[in-house]
């Protein structure tokens, strides 16, 4: 009998270390998908690291330096009230530009070793967004259109578009609202009036596109993005890609569109 209730003495602490044992593989299972070594994504807190602000939005400022390597490029920005690292497939940026970063993705004591050196936060992002230095990207739409997503805009003169005629085998400005959706990654050809240009916005120009005929929710203007120019006034045919539910940030969103467009003035 002393010999049982000694084993029972020496059974019932074990039982603490035994269920921490066990919960130990569940624990390392969180970072299943990191490699080895890899330092924790989010918000997830660790002694001595960088706490880690909200996600979801986007934090903009002047590039102070930058590199590329491993395929990426790096920029430290600085953001104002402060400064944030941040890194996205390579892309051409320089010091001095202002930038976009999306902060859905921060990485903690991230370790590059194409650099040799190791970032206490970095944003990574699938694109960062350029504008000029000494531009302001936050205010980069034309104030004075109407929602960019509406594809609405008040009418030119009739005499403007008065003959305008739809291309073969093309569209008219109605007729690519009212396929909406439908249409999205389709080329397609147009000949309308350009009513509004803006050179060189993140990188093309932007141009609005009006041939009289409305869409069945009222739309009429059309966004074209091209390389190549025009004037306000020009009688163009526009051929390019359309595009469906684009949100480029800073204010530009658009419910549909056409990119990448070449331009015939007429």
């Amino acid at each position: 009998m002393k010999n049982l209730n000694k084993t029972k003495r020496l059974v019932v602490p074990a039982l603490p270390l035994l269920l921490l044992l066990l919960a130990t593989p569940a624990a390392t299972a969180q970072q299943n998908g990191l490699p080895e070594g890899h330092p924790p994504i989010g918000n997830s807190a660790m002694p001595g690291t960088h706490s880690v602000p909200p996600t979801g939005a986007s934090v903009s400022g002047n590039v102070i330096e930058t590199m590329d390597s491993g395929g990426y490029t790096y920029v430290h920005v600085d953001a104002a009230a402060r400064s944030i690292w941040a890194a996205a497939p390579q892309f051409s940026v320089k010091v001095g530009d202002r930038v976009s970063v999306p902060t859905v993705s921060p990485m903690q004591n991230y370790r590059s070793d194409t650099l040799a050196r190791t970032f206490p936060l970095i944003y990574f992002a699938g694109k960062i967004r350029v504008a000029a230095a000494g531009s302001s990207i936050a205010n980069a739409a034309d104030k004075s259109s109407p929602h960019p997503g509406s594809g609405r805009a008040k009418p030119v003169a009739e005499s403007e578009v008065v003959g305008i005629v739809k291309p073969d085998g093309g569209s008219t400005v109605g007729e690519l609202f009212d396929a909406g959706r439908g249409l999205a990654g389709s080329e397609v050809a147009i000949r309308g009036r350009v009513v509004k240009f803006s050179p060189r916005i993140m990188g093309t120009n932007w141009l609005h596109l009006q041939d009289g005929t409305v869409g069945k929710n009222g739309s009429n203007d059309l966004i074209v993005t091209t390389d190549d120019v025009a004037s306000v006034g020009d009688l163009v045919l526009v051929r390019g890609v359309v595009s469906a539910d684009r949100d480029f940030g800073y204010g530009y969103t658009y419910d549909l569109m056409v990119e990448g467009a070449k331009l015939a003035v007429e």
